[in-house]
């Protein structure tokens, strides 16, 4: 039989170094919101491939829809023979998103190709090359796409010099100091020192930030973005590649404003583990690349196009946003419970909406100091005794949870109470 340190020498010995792991472990299987290993050894999962699993391992209607496509065919390139699934998909994600039509969609594989395509448009659509992205932000490993993320280590160090014209706005939060009216000064400063608006095409921005900690955007900010991106005809990108698809409790996570991007990238719970992206967008934008300047070999894959399809009904059927907002609730509030208890670890700041929910592990309440080594170490407990766990954040102390939406009360209370005990002081 194998076991997962026989199979984490066998990946270190034929895998790159490049590839990190979370934890140690090897998957045999997955239902819903649990996992067992090779050893057999079952484990809650509060990770969700990353917040792919929106709709849980498995999910039967997602699985039904995926074997029928596979009976058909598997692979034609949509733009060699196209299919229904990619058109239908395209059709339902234009109806939901929220921005005002007509609205179009292209269809990719990954989260950075859906980054890295929203910006293509973006300058075929302006003219521009410039574009302005935000510190802590992540937008994918790529190289357009890691130069947009705002984080040097691990993402950029020692690969090479970053892409010109493309600039960094600090992102408001309390741990660094800054504020909103700090973050649009700075933009400000960026077209009066560095670029003038004229050469910007884009600005991207996640509404809450996913690898930098589930911090949201301030309304203010938000509405700030759009008053300069109208003022000076630039396209506002909103990269819902984490937050998309019910995490935050709607369907996407720019419900949570009364303001509108230009385009939308999507991807990770879009087709319940299998790999599809996408850019949703205002037409006359997405329509100004020229035939052929997009999509890709495997870009909008039918079984992946089935199974998105299959997700947005199960999204319907099962009253999923719903189910986030009480996931979310039932969250926050074992953590507000368990917060001032001085046996476990000193943690602060809970938050993020629906069920992206987060919080920091810090050295003493009263500094709020992060502790990105009892940060660590809480990671390593959890999956010790049971519960899949991933930490984030700019200062590395950040534990975020992305349960799946279709997990079950007792299994998620089941995480909950592995949590507590990798929490112990």
């Amino acid at each position: 039989m194998a076991t997962n340190s026989a199979l984490l020498s066998r990946r270190n010995a034929a895998v790159v170094r490049g590839v990190g792991h979370a934890t140690p472990l090897s998957a045999s299987r997955a239902r819903n919101a649990e996992l067992w290993d090779v050893e057999g050894r079952r484990y809650v999962d509060f990770a969700g491939g990353i917040a792919v699993l929106n709709t849980g391992h498995c999910h039967p209607k997602v699985i039904a829809a995926v074997q029928e496509q596979m009976t058909r065919f598997t692979h034609t390139c949509f733009q060699v023979v196209m299919y229904e699934p990619y058109i239908a998909l395209a059709e339902r994600l234009n109806a939901l998103a929220p921005i005002p039509g007509p609205l179009k969609s292209a269809l990719f594989t990954t989260g950075a190709e859906a980054t890295e395509n929203a910006v293509k448009i973006a300058r075929a659509a302006t003219g521009r090359s410039g574009v302005i992205a935000f510190t802590g932000g992540f937008h994918g490993r790529t190289v357009l796409a890691s130069a947009l993320t705002g984080k040097v280590v691990p993402y950029k160090k020692g690969l090479g010099p970053a892409l010109p014209e493309i600039w960094h706005v600090p992102f408001p939060t309390p741990h660094n100091g800054v504020t909103t009216e700090d973050a649009l000064k700075y933009l400000d400063f960026i077209f009066k020192a560095d670029a003038d608006p004229s050469r910007i095409a884009a600005i991207i921005v996640e509404p809450i930030q996913g690898e930098g900690g589930f911090h949201q955007v301030p309304a203010r900010l938000m509405h700030g973005l759009r008053r300069v991106c109208d003022e000076h005809g630039i396209v506002l990108i909103a990269d819902e590649v984490q937050t998309g698809f019910g995490r935050t409790g709607k369907m996407f996570a720019m419900e949570h404003y009364d303001v509108s991007p230009d385009l939308i990238c999507v991807a990770k719970s879009l087709a319940g583990g299998f790999p599809l992206s996408g850019v949703i967008g205002k037409a006359p934008i997405m329509d100004a690349a020229d035939p052929g300047g997009l999509g890709g070999t495997y870009a909008g894959n039918p079984l992946a196009c089935a199974a998105a399809l299959a997700v947005l009904d199960v999204f319907e059927e099962e009253k999923l946003l719903d189910r986030a907002d009480a996931i979310g609730q039932r969250l926050r509030s074992w953590l507000e419970g368990v917060q001032g208890r001085n046996d476990l670890l000193s943690i602060a700041d809970i938050r993020g909406p629906g069920a992206m929910v987060a919080f920091d592990i810090v050295k003493d309440r009263a500094s709020r100091e992060p502790d990105p080594v009892a940060t660590k170490q809480v990671v390593q407990r959890a999956y010790e005794n049971g519960l899949i766990l991933l930490s984030c954040g700019t200062n590395a102390n950040t534990i975020r949870i992305l349960v799946p939406l279709t997990a079950e009360d007792a299994v998620i209370d089941d995480g909950l109470s592995i949590l507590e005990q990798a929490l112990a002081a």
